[in-house]
């Protein structure tokens, strides 16, 4: 994944611990905490901060690591289009902790079906 070194990675997978813990990949974000609290109550439901369950380093490591892969002249890649997008629409900082989800969500599947990161859509066909 663009933005991602070795120690991200190791500290992914020593969190998750066994590729096949979540039965779907998009409940790794919320396992690291980096899913919006949810405030409900009669009528009143508001979305929050992230939750910050689970390990902070790993949310640490993925969160510099959406850092660099939104600042820093990589190669292009769907995930970055996507982030700098998200940023310019709702701002910088939401737009990394939401590409840090995603990244969290990416490895998992890419750990459970063991396949490589697919660069671009136009890659993919």
């Amino acid at each position: 994944v663009p933005g991602l070194g070795v120690i991200t990675a190791l500290s992914v997978a020593s969190s998750f611990d066994d590729a096949s813990r979540f039965q779907r990949s998009s409940s790794a974000g919320a396992y690291l905490g980096l899913t919006p609290r949810r405030y409900e109550s009669g009528e009143t439901s508001r979305n929050g901060r992230i939750s910050k369950q689970g390990s902070l380093m790993t949310r640490k490591h993925l969160y510099e690591a959406a850092t660099t892969l939104l600042t820093r002249n990589l190669r292009f890649s769907t995930l970055k289009a996507w982030g700098l997008k998200l940023a310019k629409a709702s701002g910088f900082k939401k737009a990394r902790i939401a590409v840090a989800r995603k990244m969290a969500v990416i490895l998992h599947a890419m750990w459970k079906t063991n396949t490589p990161f697919r660069w671009s859509q136009e890659a993919a066909a």
